[in-house]
């Protein structure tokens, strides 16, 4: 048996804490740092929607994971001078892997503050180089390059906790969590999500670019490793709303929707356009954003709390204006780890620019769901299986 003793657990008072194997040697390595109980939860649950991720679209692929969940998923796909203004990453050398990690990271930036990092291809300096400039609490990778490693071991005053995977090891097909002195007992959750899945369109447009049929896997392989209930908006590649953990479907579909429609409004002209202090940290600046396009940001001007943040007083977002801008996106994916079970979690998803969707269908309400798709010329495919994640 080969185990690794842990500082406590969940939290400071459970202790002993470990993690181990009963026979054969653990896939990981830590580089650096001394890893917890929930960075190794995140570590390995996000490993997985990475590895899954580039064996399914064939391109490098990060996450970015936050309490066992991811709060931003892509591909490396190349950015756009946009992204890279709202992702702080101008005038940055980025690599395929880079790209991925920036996207991933930039979908929910308030989320993605102390995340865990996850990378399907070997970490090089110019991943390393934009982890070292935010707040977060390690990494994964099947390896890293002797430049990044040196990179890393400077972060959080040498502290950074950076893991390395053996990408060739395969878990027994058999596992096993105890809940309460109970042990439970299943097959793990080896069902693979290709393109196979997406041919049973139900609705009465059939057009599904391929663009949009990575974005499908993308949303599904994002869904199998969030905590359910859970939706997940996509566009380009990347993730840019996840609902995670949700009691309701609907309240799902309107979370993800929110934080998508936040990831839209960051590239308005006006948030762009903010002028913010010198030497602002890169939080700092992600909180002021945040407070500038939610409706409380007339409460804060009014307060004049904005002199600690931006040079000049900006002008406000108009919820005419937010409502406008929202209103230009289109091409979006949704994906939903169980069905629909009302026609009110499309009409939702429309209002964000959702075109596709993708979900397992089996509702008695299917019919009704599908009418809506085809009220809004929304491409919809069933896939026929269910995604829970606990």
């Amino acid at each position: 048996m080969t185990e690794l003793e842990l500082k406590y657990g969940c939290n400071p008072n459970q202790k002993p804490a470990r993690i181990f194997m009963e026979s054969g040697e653990l896939p990981i390595k830590v580089l650096n740092g001394k890893p917890g109980y929930i960075n190794f939860l995140d570590a390995l649950n996000s490993w997985q929607l990475v590895k899954e991720l580039k064996e399914a679209t064939g391109l490098p692929a990060a996450a970015s994971f936050k309490h066992v969940s991811p709060a931003g998923a892509a591909v490396g796909t190349p950015l756009t001078d946009v992204e890279k203004k709202i992702y702080f990453a101008e005038d940055m050398d980025l690599s395929p892997i880079a790209c991925a990690y920036v996207k991933a990271r930039g979908a929910d930036r308030l989320c993605s503050y102390g995340d865990w990092a996850a990378l399907s291809d070997v970490c090089d300096a110019q991943t390393a180089h934009y982890l070292a400039l935010e707040v977060s609490d390690g990494v994964i990778a099947p390896g890293y390059t002797d430049e990044a490693l040196e990179i890393l071991k400077t972060k959080r005053k040498g502290g950074y906790n950076v893991v390395e995977i053996d990408p060739n090891y395969v878990p027994k097909a058999i596992e096993h969590k105890d809940v309460f002195g109970i042990t439970f007992e299943q097959g793990r959750n080896n069902y693979e999500i290709n393109t196979d899945l997406l041919n049973n369109i139900v609705t009465d447009s059939k057009d599904l670019p391929e663009n949009a049929k990575r974005d499908m896997l993308i949303s599904l392989i994002t869904l199998k490793y969030t905590q359910s209930n859970s939706v997940c908006y996509v566009k380009d590649g990347q993730a840019i709303g996840v609902g995670a953990g949700q009691q309701s479907r609907i309240h799902c579909t309107r979370l993800a929707g929110s934080k998508a429609d936040n990831w839209l409004l960051r590239q308005h002209p006006k948030v762009l356009g903010l002028q913010f202090v010198d030497g602002i940290r890169r939080p700092d600046r992600d909180n002021a954003i945040d407070v500038y396009i939610s409706d409380e940001y007339e409460d804060v001007l009014a307060e004049g709390v904005w002199q600690n943040t931006f040079k000049v007083k900006p002008e406000v977002l108009t919820a005419e204006e937010k409502n406008a801008w929202i209103a230009t996106q289109s091409g979006v994916t949704v994906g939903s780890d169980a069905f629909f079970p009302f026609g009110d979690n499309v009409e939702r998803a429309r209002k964000s620019g959702v075109s596709y969707i993708v979900q397992p269908g089996g509702s008695i309400r299917d019919d009704h769901v599908i009418a809506t798709c085809n009220k809004y010329g929304i491409v919809m495919a069933f896939t026929g299986m269910r995604l829970f994640h606990h």
